[in-house]
């Protein structure tokens, strides 16, 4: 819920005051889709945004005297809503200015209507998603595979700047659980090659596993150094990680934690973890890229085949058809510090045998696409349905 509180100069003739602020809010809330509480600020801080709503000049003051109750509460960001009437914008820059005095960071939400309500919206949805990461516990079964030299996390930095906490899991766990589990025969319908037909059952056991250590360690996402199932189960993870994603639970290939935290904050945002995968061809001049990885989850495609496992040859792989449009191409480092986000086209699918087999082609901006050539964050990158870089830039 978005909640609006006001500050107001008794300066001021209250009802012509009051006439601006309706048709103000009118304008910003066209659905009346928020909380109006008025001067009340007992319970400030509480709802998913907070809104101030500088009404007049004179205004400051009043906002000063609030202040160090709403620090006592831990809040360090404030938004000033102002409509520019009665000097509430030179009241509202003022109080910025003032909160950045003290260290505190603040923005005036100021515009047009359509503007003010497209950033309150933005800021809302980050906020809901910050909320959902604050308490996960991801799970790293297995540690990251030996070629993964850049893409470890920092479990400080992941608790202090997210609340997300890093939970380790033993590989050998998992084959007992595996050992333990019971599997279920491929689908009568699907089409499929005989050996994966085969690895089905296998696969599903594999499932199964993982389900009863997310129930066991209360994990909400995980990441899994599926590589070592090659040898140890003769099978591949591709198809619990695909179900699992699809589920709404975070999961990540290869050990791999900085693209897990990506597909964390992409479901936060979107409701999807994004595509995790690595590019196979890059045409820095024109930007064009192709993007190809053995799991996908299964409600980002139109449709989708079992295969085997690229590099193996084994187990159940997906070749997943993903929906043509925009994109937004998606990586944060281990540490928090840095991050990638670009918007782009996808141009669409294809399918060549000596690549893993979800494979997409897309268009980003020329300088988008040298990156990954001068400075990229590791090799796995998360690609997500549509253009949302300005809420994942808000969020991190």
């Amino acid at each position: 819920m978005i909640a609006v509180y006001t500050i107001t100069s008794s300066l001021h003739d209250e009802a012509a005051v009051t006439r601006l602020s309706d048709s103000f809010l009118k304008g910003v809330f066209p659905e009346g889709d928020f909380l109006y509480k008025g001067a009340d600020f007992s319970d400030f801080g509480t709802h998913t945004l907070d809104l101030i709503y500088v009404r007049t000049g004179g205004a400051d003051g009043i906002f000063k005297s609030l202040l160090p109750e709403m620090l006592s509460r831990g809040i360090e960001r404030y938004f000033l809503l102002t409509s520019g009437k009665s000097n509430s914008l030179a009241a509202s820059l003022e109080i910025l200015s003032y909160l950045k005095q003290q260290g505190l960071k603040g923005e005036v939400l100021h515009g047009s209507d359509s503007y003010i309500a497209g950033r309150v919206r933005t800021l809302a949805r980050v906020q809901e998603a910050r909320a959902a990461l604050k308490g996960m516990r991801i799970g790293v079964i297995g540690r990251p595979s030996d070629w993964l030299i850049a893409s470890h996390a920092d479990p400080i930095a992941l608790l202090d700047r997210l609340g997300v906490r890093m939970v380790e899991v033993p590989m050998e766990e998992l084959l007992v659980e595996i050992g333990k589990a019971e599997g279920e025969p491929a689908p009568a319908g699907e089409e499929m090659a005989p050996e994966v037909r085969t690895a089905y059952p296998g696969a599903v056991k594999i499932y199964n596993a993982l389900k009863v250590l997310v129930g066991r360690y209360g994990l909400s996402a995980f990441t899994l150094r599926c590589f070592d199932l090659l040898s140890t189960v003769g099978n591949t993870g591709c198809l619990a990680l695909s179900c699992f994603n699809s589920e709404g639970i975070p999961a990540s290939c290869e050990g791999d934690v900085p693209a897990l935290l990506s597909m964390m904050i992409s479901n936060a945002l979107t409701g999807v973890s994004g595509f995790q995968a690595n590019p196979a061809r890059i045409d820095g001049e024109t930007g064009r890229m192709l993007f190809a990885h053995c799991t996908i989850p299964f409600n980002m495609v139109e449709n989708w085949q079992f295969d085997t496992h690229f590099e193996s040859g084994i187990g159940v792989g997906i070749h997943g058809v993903f929906p043509e449009g925009p994109v937004t191409v998606f990586k944060v480092s281990g540490d928090l510090k840095r991050y990638f986000a670009a918007e782009g086209e996808l141009l669409g699918n294809q399918y060549e045998q000596n690549l893993c087999r979800t494979q997409v082609n897309l268009q980003l901006q020329p300088e988008d696409a040298r990156y990954f050539l001068t400075d990229p964050i590791g090799n796995h990158h998360i690609i997500i349905p549509g253009h949302c870089k300005a809420l994942l830039e808000e969020l991190l």
